[in-house]
């Protein structure tokens, strides 16, 4: 029986899937990595998107049930982060670094005692400047203040990572070298990446997996 493999976090990982049909997994690095998954082991592998865009860690603690649990995933991967900091700068409706870690620390919790056989694969948080994120002299002061504040995310993510002995997808560092080559090519506008960045993100997510499935943790 195939193993399934559920994608969970925001619109990076939405990235336009289609509710009604599980087939259509949206244009992303998700859809890349279950392709070639689906590729390199035929029937083994069956990839679900359950990416909602515009999702802060408060809204994915809504979802743990209808997009987590019941689902019973082998492998279940998120993403999540930037909205908490973007939503905060743009209507004062995000969530703090705290409180992100603490409920992020009891969504990682409550699945491990709801499937304990599910391996779970936690993927930082990343932003560049951009269209939406860097300053400009309407907001002068926004990439200072996202930039320092989505770091604090992703090291709570590390943290919580570290703490549940869970495998950590590292991808601040890659955007920051490869933007430092070719600015303005991996995002659309500092948080949503372009067609290249999913392959950045795509390739550093497999590279994860296939530790973790070469460890034999498929059941971690």
């Amino acid at each position: 029986m195939a193993k399934t493999i559920v994608f969970q976090g925001d619109s990076i990982t939405d990235c336009g899937r289609n509710r009604e049909n599980d087939f259509y997994q949206g244009s992303g690095y998700m859809r890349l990595a279950s392709a070639e998954l689906e590729a390199k082991y035929p029937g083994q592998y069956r990839c679900f998107n359950r990416g909602v865009s515009g999702s802060r860690i408060v809204d994915m603690w809504g979802r743990i049930r209808l997009h987590m649990i019941q689902l019973e995933p082998d492998y279940l991967s998120i993403l999540i982060g930037v909205n908490d900091v973007w939503h905060e700068y743009t209507g004062q409706n995000g969530v703090d670094a705290e409180k992100f870690e603490h409920l992020y620390d009891l969504i990682v919790t409550e699945l491990k005692e709801e499937l304990p056989d599910t391996q779970l694969i936690l993927m930082e948080p990343f932003l560049l400047p951009g269209s939406k994120t860097e300053n400009s002299e309407e907001h002068p002061t926004r990439y200072d203040y996202m930039r320092p504040e989505v770091e604090l995310r992703a090291k709570a993510t590390a943290r919580i990572a570290e703490k549940h002995n869970l495998p950590f997808v590292p991808l601040q560092r890659i955007f920051d070298e490869k933007n430092a080559q070719k600015p303005d090519y991996w995002t659309l506008d500092g948080v949503h990446p372009t067609a290249f960045g999913h392959q950045l993100i795509k390739r550093q997510w497999l590279k994860t997996f296939e530790a973790v499935r070469k460890e034999g943790k498929e059941n971690g």
